[in-house]
């Protein structure tokens, strides 16, 4: 598997890196002091986030903050920081819960939350470190409490009825049966590979026909925290790309598309919003009652692999997961399963005649 598919991650990387410069724009100076100071250890995606967050927080204080409201975002200085109290923070929080923006409604549940006091708290936690400000508000506010979801997956049976319902198009709409006709066998191979792997849809969006080694049945997936690893895969994942790709190898891309593996109607790389919408349309035939989407079948491969392995550490290790208890938090339910299995396994007395 020679080269890399750098090539798609470096244009993601330009336009995250675009659009966080013109966010730092709109708010003040030493914000841009901040997300230069925090780059080494962060990604583009996570800064352009921290961005936002940022903005959110600062046009907050411009519109509740009777003082502040006088100074445009933009000119505030650093010592700005030191004046929010621990009373701001915690009001900051409870506004974001709702709140109307450019004439929409926007909200924030508890995941929405934690990443914006997490996003305060790195801001703050900078300056302080270096003994710029004196005081650190967002540490005094707790972090709101984190419920635990419910693991949404497809049980077995409803695997193979979404990739039969893909192979036949028949549960479809008219309309979605003629773009059907078309990318029937690129649609069976995405969604096996992503049902086969467990890779995230950004890693599949972002595969290079050079990144599939049918030698060893390798995968080279560029993962989140900006490496490359092999992933392998399976017959059925090996059958369903070579078909694909005896189709894609007479198709003409678009430029800068030449090397995608994956292509839209259009023959540009497919984009992560467009395999969204393909799972959703798919997954729709087969259940109304979950909200499947393309993490919802990597989260299929991954129950499925922990309980054919019960090896923890391996499914953590294939999902790419850095930490094996972010692997455990989410499988914890299948090891209360393999518990109570374990506990109507042992007789302590034969049932009587």
């Amino acid at each position: 598997m020679q080269g890399n598919n750098e090539k798609y991650y470096n244009e993601q990387d330009k336009i995250n890196i675009r659009k966080t410069r013109e966010v730092l724009e709109t708010l003040p100076r030493f914000c841009r002091q901040y997300i230069r100071g925090i780059e080494e250890n962060t990604s583009t995606r996570t800064r352009l986030a921290y961005a936002y967050d940022l903005r959110t927080f600062f046009e907050f204080l411009h519109e509740r903050n009777r003082a502040l409201a006088k100074t445009e975002i933009s000119e505030y200085k650093l010592e700005v920081l030191d004046r929010i109290t621990r009373e701001d923070i915690e009001e900051y929080m409870e506004y974001i819960t709702l709140y109307d923006k450019e004439g929409k409604e926007l909200s924030n549940e508890e995941f929405g939350k934690a990443r914006k006091i997490s996003a305060l708290r790195s801001l703050y936690n900078y300056f302080y470190k270096a003994e710029l400000i004196e005081t650190n508000p967002p540490a005094l506010v707790k972090t709101p409490k984190l419920h635990e979801h419910e693991i949404v997956r497809l049980e077995p049976d409803e695997v193979a009825v979404m990739l039969d319902s893909v192979e036949a198009g028949d549960k479809l709409t008219k309309t979605q049966k003629k773009f059907h006709e078309k990318t029937k066998i690129r649609d069976v191979a995405l969604v096996t590979l992503l049902l086969g792997t467990g890779i995230r849809v950004s890693e599949c969006v972002g595969l290079d026909l050079n990144d599939i080694d049918f030698n060893t049945n390798g995968l080279r997936v560029h993962r989140k925290g900006g490496y490359d690893t092999i992933v392998y895969f399976g017959d059925e994942v090996e059958a369903a790309l070579r078909e694909y790709l005896t189709q894609r190898h007479q198709m003409v891309a678009a430029d800068g598309s030449e090397n995608a593996v994956f292509l839209s109607l259009q023959n540009k790389r497919i984009s992560v919003r467009a395999v969204e919408n393909l799972v959703k349309k798919y997954a729709s035939t087969v259940t109304t009652l979950k909200k499947i989407t393309p993490h919802k079948l990597r989260s299929t491969y991954g129950t499925t692999l922990y309980k054919e392995s019960g090896d923890i550490y391996l499914v953590a290790d294939v999902l790419g997961h850095k930490d094996v208890n972010t692997t455990r938090k989410h499988y914890a339910a299948q090891d209360d399963e393999n518990r109570r299995r374990a506990a109507r396994m042992v007789r302590l007395r034969e049932n009587p005649d």
